[in-house]
């Protein structure tokens, strides 16, 4: 299932953010789009745009599917 294998990569993914005092949470994915949450140190960061298009999305595309886009979600 392509949900559990996002899961999976986010989860691959969370120590880098972690060592920057970060971290990320799959909220959910329709279709394509996968939301997460930035949390910590990225939540207010100025390169979380960048964190998530340049490493995150990218991440995703390559080990998941190379359709899939990510979209942040800001705190509920």
């Amino acid at each position: 299932m392509i949900e559990d294998k996002v899961k999976k990569a986010i989860e691959d993914i969370r120590p880098s953010l972690q060592n920057d005092g970060g971290d990320i949470e799959f909220i959910s994915l329709v279709g394509n789009d996968v939301t997460v949450r930035l949390v910590g140190a990225c939540a207010g960061c100025p390169m979380s745009q960048m964190t998530l298009k340049g490493g995150v999305e990218r991440y995703l595309r390559n080990f998941v599917d190379p359709n899939l886009s990510v979209v942040n979600t800001p705190d509920l």
